[in-house]
């Protein structure tokens, strides 16, 4: 399966160390979910090259649009960490779809 890793990135702060350390999970997820034989796919990870190129300003223009088109293309979710609206948003594409929605490596089958 291509499964979404959600969790926080800012979280509505603006401190950028806490955005390296929330991304960083996400990433140790992913590497979790590809050791159970899935695809793992992180929205902050398709989006960031963009913005970084694009300009930070195009930061609300681009992250969430990008992270919603990639949830609506995989096949199940994990919702890791703490608050977050986009994580949320991403979790509310599988609600919607009837698909897999994990809250824990756990849930995950190995393939």
């Amino acid at each position: 399966m291509h499964i979404m890793i959600s969790g926080p990135y800012t979280s509505g702060s603006n401190n950028k160390e806490k955005w390296k350390l929330n991304h960083k999970e996400m990433n140790k997820v992913a590497y979790e979910v590809h050791l159970k034989g899935h695809i793992p796919i992180i929205g902050v990870n398709a989006a960031l090259p963009i913005i970084e190129t694009a300009g930070f300003d195009k930061f609300d223009e681009l992250m969430m649009p990008i992270s919603l088109a990639l949830a609506d293309r995989c096949d199940a979710i994990i919702r890791i960490g703490g608050d977050s609206i986009g994580a949320d948003l991403e979790v509310e594409v599988f609600r919607k779809k009837k698909l897999p929605i994990f809250f824990s490596l756990d849930e995950i089958p190995i393939v």
